[in-house]
């Protein structure tokens, strides 16, 4: 399934990369949300709230944001956990919010993953069916100061992981058992040699292991060629016969570069990759959608968003 990789201790700039991986296309759109944005509130404990900062944001199934980065620099990434490991939440009094739309709104409250940690107990989690599934959701943060932190739904509260050496997430297991996985390997305390099959606890310990020889980049394009290279290496390819296992194709790869501002997309079915400069859209009041599986978008791609309705 999905993987997410952070490069924060490079001198040049702070920058991320996901990829998608699923049994069938999350059939995704990129989207500008602008500030003031009203959302929430349609169950009678759910939380209502309004957006303070802008973000350009990916769309699963139009039900929910599953990537995205605001105007401050905090980047924030969805990725499966397995249903067995989030639980039933007891309605306790804190208004709550849906798993689909966490990774929203962590973007349109917070500025950087010191503020969201703080907050992490204010609200309630819940997983709704989407199309049928009731699936788990796992968030990674990352910002432009170098700061990262894992949210994992257990049981009935968030397990918390806050700090710049957690620069890999997978799928599950949970995060302490993907990290005394990785104790095995080299250089991580063990002596094994990085793993190359595809399970999620494969996956973590390559992405760590490659991520561990980064050489330092010369500049931002090689600070944002590291990370896509490395979610390169974790990614499946379409058509690999791997689904019987229950690992799925990657239908694309996302990223951004945190420093200065810079959403990255590459489609799987594309040979190309394309960009947004959130900086040239930040202060924009209306909501904007851009088709990412369009085979022409490449390069700079800011003049290709168009008026629409955010529809969930």
């Amino acid at each position: 399934m999905c993987t997410r990789i952070f490069w924060n201790d490079n001198p040049i700039a702070k920058t991320v990369a996901r990829c998608m991986d699923w049994e069938v296309s999350d059939e995704p759109d990129l989207w500008f949300v602008p500030r003031g944005l009203t959302r929430g509130g349609h169950d009678d404990d759910a939380l209502s709230w309004t957006s303070k900062y802008s973000s350009v944001v990916l769309s699963m199934w139009r039900l929910g944001t599953s990537d995205g980065l605001n105007e401050k620099g905090l980047a924030v990434h969805g990725l499966y956990l397995d249903p067995v490991d989030v639980g039933e939440w007891p309605v306790d009094g804190r208004a709550s919010v849906p798993n689909s739309l966490w990774v929203q709104y962590v973007l349109d409250t917070f500025a950087t993953v010191a503020e969201a940690v703080a907050a992490v107990g204010d609200i309630r989690i819940t997983a709704p069916e989407l199309r049928g599934q009731r699936l788990g959701v796992h968030l990674a943060l990352e910002d432009a100061s170098g700061d990262s932190a894992i949210f994992e739904p257990q049981g009935d509260r968030i397990v918390v992981h806050h700090g710049r050496e957690y620069t890999v997430m997978a799928n599950s297991p949970v995060m302490d058992a993907q990290l005394a996985n990785l104790a095995r390997y080299a250089p991580f305390g063990g002596t094994l040699a990085p793993p190359g099959n595809i399970t999620s606890l494969d996956r973590f310990a390559r992405a760590s292991y490659f991520r561990h020889y980064l050489p330092e980049p010369e500049n931002v394009l090689q600070a944002v060629a590291g990370v896509f290279q490395l979610i390169q290496n974790v990614a499946v390819p379409y058509g690999a016969p791997y689904n019987d296992g229950g690992v799925y194709p990657t239908w694309w790869e996302a990223g951004a570069d945190l420093t200065n501002g810079v959403y990255y997309f590459v489609s799987t079915r594309s040979p190309s990759m394309f960009w947004v400069s959130l900086a040239d859209l930040a202060d924009g009041t209306e909501v904007l959608r851009l088709d990412p599986r369009d085979e022409s978008l490449v390069g700079a791609s800011e003049s290709r968003f168009e008026r629409a309705e955010l529809p969930y």
